[in-house]
């Protein structure tokens, strides 16, 4: 690809980044609507590599939206060369989706005197609570229906095909051994990550 197609590739990562967060108001969970929304825009990634994603950034340290904006970054920089620009691309996600945040934080601090008692202000943070929560909630749905189901099987109506049998067998194992087994539930959570992974592995899941 020639200089000006891996700008306007690299200037769009940002855009897009930005853009999810700005409005991905209630943490790293919120940006999952926009990341199935940008794997149908731009064909940077699919939807199954979004639960993928989701999958290791809950599994990894750090904050899910940024683990997710370096992996796609990584990955679309990969694809325009080589490792060089697979981490440019990663640089350039991640200061897209903290970029919003940044440059709120700097205008609240300036006028954080006015701000903390200005009701109109108070207003729109309230505001903001529920619609935080349908993104949550919205991202979870997705994670549940893709994990729990086969989309492509919906299509031809609700059968016993649309279930992902591995994926409920998972499901209930855990809720189980977290909820009910006293040998289990107290430990660490980490321990059900990990065993997860590896069933999810071995299942081919």
């Amino acid at each position: 690809e020639c200089g000006g197609e891996k700008m306007m590739i690299y200037l769009r990562l940002f855009y897009e980044f930005f853009k999810t967060g700005l409005f991905a108001v209630g943490g790293g969970m919120a940006t999952i609507p926009f990341l199935y929304s940008m794997a149908d825009n731009t064909g940077w990634f699919t939807r199954l590599d979004v639960d993928n994603m989701i999958a290791v950034g809950e599994s990894t340290p750090g904050p899910i939206g940024v683990n997710m904006a370096t992996y796609v970054g990584y990955i679309t920089g990969g694809n325009v060369g080589g490792l060089p620009f697979a981490i440019l691309g990663s640089v350039i996600a991640t200061l897209g989706l903290i970029a919003p945040s940044i440059i709120i934080i700097l205008i609240i601090a300036s006028f954080l005197k006015n701000f903390r008692d200005n009701r109109f202000v108070d207003s729109a943070f309230y505001g903001l609570r529920p619609a935080s929560t349908g993104l949550i909630a919205a991202a979870g749905l997705s994670v549940i229906v893709s994990n729990l189901f086969f989309a492509g099987a919906l299509e031809n109506g609700f059968s016993l095909a649309v279930f992902n049998w591995k994926g409920w067998i998972l499901a209930i194992v855990l809720w189980v051994l977290t909820n009910k087994v006293k040998q289990t539930k107290k430990l660490h959570p980490i321990i059900f990550i990990l065993a997860s992974a590896v069933v999810g592995i071995v299942l081919g899941m």
